[in-house]
């Protein structure tokens, strides 16, 4: 009969499933920036970014205001690797005069009873940090900062709704400030819900969800900070406090509430408002039950259809009541006393029905808490992209510790609509007193984190005066470069090229190229077509130079070298032509003729004996005689920057400026052969091959560079050489993230203070994972799974601080390099003699293809720096091997024009 008369209050897991979907629904909306003013489910910013990782320690103070007592408690922290904490607490009455009266009267209360405590504990002589427990719903700007949205529970305090509840308290404070000699800093702005999140994070660091279900009810969880519209930034993660008992304001529910419900609701402080806790909290059940009752007793299916005063008292049957009517194990005595205690003298049928409503009742309060719960657990099991997710929910409140049968039954449910999470439910212990301390320790700790990040960082954030005293340098030691007297001792080498001129679109025929500057060496043949139909067309293979060959003899190095050119002629079967060749040799030589370059120092790793200081092009001459196959006419030995800038010569004849920013990091440029005194001849231009990534080497630079370019300087193959380079470089950037991390790490900032073996080993951060950290479409989910594969075990906080100093070390090296290319653009400016100079830049090189950043801080750095050039930035195609084979193309042509 009961069944029958209560069938709208029975919930089936298909309908629960519907319920969880409309709750993630009105997530998502309170999440967006456009629908959050419409929805109800509030989805509010807590700004607590962080749980605890068990270093936090201190003494801490916490008030607590929201439930039928207020509480002060006094929280210590020790950091003794035990995660333990000492709490001491005082509760004080909260009378209907303090939470019916004015805003002033509620806050001098709270600062009467804090003096209280504070004089009992005799710390009154002590300056502390307090966070403040303030469980209404609060907008909230900052952590230290909230604004009261709406009272809930029994509260209607005047004055207090729209206004910041922290600065109320804090002049409450000033004014016992004087007059009671107590000093309290108010840190945090905390909702019981996030409190009880926090203190079972400092148990369970699993545990990022967080649920109160008692007086009132609410769930708060770790949302990412990418799909929070309401705060700026994309990094890490954010408490958000749901404030799911407004759920259903907007008619959500409506075909799950019952005639019960809807009169309940009328007879509330707030009808209309707060519809979901209405159905499943405490304050709301025992009325409920009350009403229910009535309407079985008039209907003649209770108590001989006796209506007693009881039953027509709005109140008079508590929560306390329904969960001792359902301690079945105690049989119906329990339920027998209370109901003649209520004047209602029940037959045994009476206790049965009675009982069994208190059963649906509480049911479907646990069943739709599961629900919306559900619906949590499974979006962040999608933000974490899992299949599978184990984690753990916090949670406090009267209804779940003193119940019988809720915990048991909200458990299961929750467990059978959500299969694919494993969840563990923890009890919280003083979750709005130790919870509140535990947010303001972990504020100081980030706080005191943040300061020493941001020390350790500092060195890299190049303001606009460093980098044009950058550019003014670079532009002396241009000019040192090109001096006749100041040439030898110059760290800029300005090195010409003896490459004379750029396409005209005239040139023709087959050509070679031999690309040697990084562990892979590639021999290429290219057809180039003039006309109308002008076309480069490349045919090419590559080959590996193991590390012992780069590192043996030089001899052993060209023979491998001409071993591999030997495979590819057979390969295209041209063993047998006499081609012109082009030999892209990245590395500093000095040039006597356009086919005679000799080297001055090996960089990017390569060591091989014997070669420094003698021509390379002779060195693959004998190399071809020794093996004796077949000959070939190298008619230009290249650097890969100067190739980089004939390929977009190519398609744009105002390239004059050739870019690499990859693995190594050079500029050259076509010079007047004026200001070129080391070569002679006043007429045209020449190429001049900057090799600017020694500048600094005479020290000029030092006062930027940071004891962790230093390091990775120190361990380098040439110690003292191409600081420029080790600063703007691919090559480097990786390894100076690497140092950082090892000295935040001993800082204890970085992965609990433990340097794993692989952060130890030298070249273990590659930069292509700086490109893939700092991409703005990864999730740091993904960048927890890069560090993971690198054997670091990173938490997400310890996510957010990699890719900080990700970007912060490529965004110096895209801002050094700017400033240096800044004096170029100035210089060809000034030799034109114009007021604004036009002129397009060729690039090649990952770091300005691949990393996310670089290229827009790049050319963001130039336009600042040069602003009267109107500098454009061409991606070269293959400046190594199609270049190579354009200058050869170019020197043939300007060789025959020269014959006739």
């Amino acid at each position: 009969q009961v069944d029958r008369y209560l069938f709208h209050l029975r919930l089936s897991d298909e309908l629960l499933l519907d319920v969880m979907a409309r709750f993630q629904a009105e997530m998502v909306k309170g999440l967006g920036r456009d629908t959050n003013p419409t929805a109800t489910v509030k989805m509010l910013p807590s700004f607590v970014r962080s749980l605890p990782d068990g270093s936090e320690k201190g003494d801490f103070l916490a008030v607590d205001l929201g439930g039928s007592l207020f509480r002060a408690h006094r929280v210590k922290v020790f950091d003794d690797g035990k995660q333990s904490s000492q709490l001491e607490s005082q509760f004080y009455p909260t009378p209907k005069e303090v939470t019916q009266g004015n805003g002033a009267e509620l806050f001098d209360y709270v600062a009467d009873c804090l003096s209280d405590f504070m004089e009992t504990k005799n710390l009154k002589h002590k300056k502390l940090p307090l966070g403040f427990t303030f469980s209404f719903p609060c907008k909230q700007t900052k952590l230290e900062e909230g604004v009261l949205l709406a009272w809930t529970k029994h509260f209607r305090v005047r004055g207090v709704q729209d206004t910041d509840v922290v600065s109320s308290l804090r002049k409450a404070l000033q004014k016992h400030k004087a007059s009671f000699d107590m000093d309290v800093d108010v840190l945090a702005l905390v909702n019981d819900t996030v409190g009880t999140m926090m203190t079972c994070g400092y148990d369970d660091q699993r545990c990022e969800v967080g649920l109160i279900i008692g007086t009132g009810t609410n769930a708060c969880y770790m949302e990412e900070m990418r799909h929070i519209d309401l705060v700026e930034g994309d990094e890490g993660r954010m408490c958000i406090n749901t404030e799911w008992g407004a759920f259903g304001d907007d008619g959500a529910l409506d075909d799950l509430r019952t005639e019960f419900d809807r009169e309940l609701d009328l007879g509330s402080l707030n009808p209309g408002k707060q519809l979901f806790e209405k159905m499943i909290s405490s304050l709301y059940l025992g009325e409920l039950v009350r009403l229910i009752l009535l309407k079985m007793t008039k209907e003649g299916l209770l108590f001989n259809g006796k209506v007693s005063t009881a039953l027509l008292t709005k109140g008079k049957i508590e929560m306390k009541h329904v969960s001792a009517m359902e301690k079945y194990k105690e049989g119906l005595s329990n339920t027998k006393e209370i109901l003649t205690e209520l004047n209602l003298f029940p037959s045994e049928e009476d206790c049965i029905a009675v009982q069994h409503v208190c059963t649906i009742v509480s049911f479907r309060s646990a069943n739709l808490c599961a629900a919306a719960l559900a619906a949590i657990l499974t979006r962040l099991r999608e933000n974490k992209k899992l299949l599978r997710m184990r984690t753990t929910v916090g949670i406090d409140g009267g209804l779940y510790k003193t119940h019988p049968k809720y915990a048991k039954r909200l458990h299961k449910v929750v467990r059978r609509l959500v299969p694919t999470c494993d969840v563990r439910f923890l009890l919280s212990e003083s979750g709005s007193g130790r919870g509140a301390a535990l947010v303001t320790a972990v504020a100081l700790r980030l706080a005191a984190q943040r300061r020493r990040l941001d020390a350790a960082l500092a060195p890299f954030l190049l303001p606009p005066a460093i980098l044009r005293e950058v550019k003014d340098k670079m532009r002396a030691e241009l000019e040192y470069g090109l001096k006749r007297e100041t040439q030898a001792n110059a760290t800029v080498k300005m090195l010409p090229t003896y490459v004379c001129g750029t396409p005209d679109g005239t040139e023709k025929g087959k050509f070679l190229a031999l690309d040697l500057g990084g562990t892979n060496f590639r021999v290429l043949l290219v057809k180039i077509k003039s006309g109308r139909r002008r076309s480069v067309q490349m045919y090419n293979k590559i080959f590996a130079i193991p590390l012992e060959i780069m590192q043996g003899t030089g001899e052993e190095l060209f023979d491998h070298i001409v071993q591999c050119i030997a495979d590819f002629l057979e390969y295209m079967g041209i063993k047998g032509a006499r081609l012109p060749l082009g030999f892209t040799f990245s590395f500093p030589c000095r040039q006597a003729s356009i086919d005679k370059g000799t080297l001055v120092g090996w960089t990017k790793g390569f060591k091989a004996t014997d070669c420094e200081g003698e021509d390379v092009v002779d060195m693959l001459r004998e190399a071809i005689k020794r093996r004796n196959e077949f000959d070939l006419d190298i008619v230009a030995v290249v650097n890969d920057t100067v190739g980089t800038m004939m390929t977009c010569g190519y398609e744009d004849p105002n390239c004059e400026i050739g870019l690499i920013a990859g693995t190594g990091s050079n500029v050259c440029y076509m010079e007047d052969m004026k200001n070129i005194e080391i070569v002679e001849g006043n007429e045209g231009k020449m190429c001049i091959n900057t090799e600017w990534g020694a500048f600094g080497d005479n020290g000029c630079i030092d006062h930027i560079r940071t004891k962790y370019d230093r390091e990775v300087d120190e361990g380098s193959l040439n110690p003292g050489k191409q600081r420029y380079e080790k600063m703007t470089s691919g090559m480097y950037l990786g390894e100076i993230v690497r140092q950082i991390l090892i000295d935040l790490t001993k800082q204890g900032l970085l992965f609990r203070g433990h340097i794993s073996e692989s952060l130890r080993k030298r070249g273990i951060f590659e930069t292509k994972f700086l490109s893939q950290i700092e991409s703005d479409r990864l999730a740091l989910l993904q960048v927890r799974r890069i560090l993971q594969q690198l054997g670091l075990d990173s938490t997400c906080d310890d996510s957010i601080i990699v890719k900080e100093v990700c970007g912060v070390v490529s965004r110096r090296a895209a801002r050094l390099c700017g400033a240096g290319l800044a004096a170029i653009v100035e210089k060809k400016r000034e030799n034109r003699g114009v007021e604004r100079l036009q002129i397009t830049v060729g690039v090649d090189g990952t770091l300005y293809k691949l990393h996310p950043h670089f290229s827009r801080v790049l050319r963001e750095t130039v336009k600042e720096l040069a602003p009267q050039c109107d500098v454009t930035f061409m991606l070269s195609e293959d400046g190594s091997g199609k270049g190579a084979a354009l200058i050869t193309a170019v020197a043939k042509r300007l060789h025959n024009v020269g014959q006739k």
